[in-house]
C-alpha cells in the first residue's frame, strides 16, 4: 500500500470529520465565472455596428470584434468558436418571435402568421445588414440547418398548429399531407420575398393569401 495516499486518506477523514455539519453539507462551488449577459449584447451589438458601418464579413475577425466591444478576446472564444457561430447568434438577435396565435379564429391567426412572414421579408429587403448576415450564414450547410431546426422550424410548428385545429373543428380537410397544406399558405409570401424579391408585398396579401387557400382546401360536401 502507498503509505503517502493512506496519509492523505486519513488526514482528509479527519479534516472532513471536524467540519461542521452545516458547512459539509453545503453545495460545492460552481466551476468557472458565469456568462456574462452584458457582455454578450456587447459583442453582438459591435458585430452589428461594424457591418452597418460598411465593414465586410471577410473583414471581420476575432480579435477586431473584440477590440470593438471592449472585452478581451477570451471572452469572444468562450462564446462562440469562431466567427460564423457568433453570426449565427448575431442574426438570431435581428429576429423577432411569431406572436402567438390567439385561438379563437382560424382563418385570423392564419392572416397574423402570414403578415408576420410578410413584414419579415419586408424587413429584409430593407436591410442590408440582414442581407448581408443571412447571405454568410446560408454559406455555411451546418449552421444554415441550425438556423433552421431552431428559429424556422418553432415557426413553421405555430403554423401546423393552427391548421391541425382547423383540421380538428372541420374548417379544413383532412385528406392532405398537414406539411404541404402549410406549404400552400407560405410559398407565395416566401417565393415573393425570396425568389421574387422585386415583386410586390403589398398590405392586405396575408389575407388575399390565406382566403384563397382557404377556399381550396374547405371540406368538400
Amino acid at each position: 500500500m502507498n503509505r503517502t495516499a493512506g496519509t492523505d486518506t486519513a488526514a482528509a477523514r479527519v479534516r472532513t470529520d471536524t467540519v461542521p455539519a452545516a458547512d459539509a453539507a453545503a453545495p460545492a462551488p460552481c466551476r468557472g465565472r458565469p456568462r456574462n449577459a452584458a457582455a454578450d449584447s456587447a459583442i453582438i451589438e459591435a458585430v452589428l455596428r461594424m457591418i452597418e458601418d460598411g465593414v465586410s464579413i471577410g473583414e471581420l475577425s476575432m480579435e477586431r470584434i473584440a477590440r470593438e466591444a471592449g472585452v478581451g478576446k477570451a471572452t469572444v472564444y468562450r462564446r462562440w468558436p469562431g466567427k460564423s457561430e457568433l453570426l449565427l447568434d448575431v442574426m438570431r438577435s435581428l429576429d423577432t418571435d411569431i406572436p402567438p396565435p390567439a385561438g379563437e379564429s382560424v382563418r385570423d391567426d392564419l392572416v397574423g402568421i402570414i403578415e408576420f412572414l410578410r413584414i419579415r421579408g419586408l424587413a429584409k429587403r430593407n436591410s442590408a445588414l440582414l442581407r448581408t448576415i443571412v447571405t454568410h450564414v446560408k454559406a455555411q450547410p451546418v449552421l444554415w440547418r441550425e438556423y433552421h431546426e431552431t428559429v424556422v422550424q418553432a415557426r413553421r410548428e405555430v403554423l401546423l398548429s393552427v391548421l391541425r385545429r382547423g383540421m380538428a373543428c372541420g374548417e379544413i380537410r383532412t385528406d392532405r399531407d398537414i406539411d404541404l397544406l402549410a406549404d400552400l399558405f407560405v410559398g407565395p409570401v416566401l417565393s415573393r420575398a425570396v425568389l421574387h424579391e422585386w415583386a410586390d408585398l403589398p398590405e392586405g396579401l396575408a389575407e388575399e393569401i390565406v382566403d384563397t387557400v382557404l377556399y381550396g382546401v374547405r371540406p368538400r360536401a
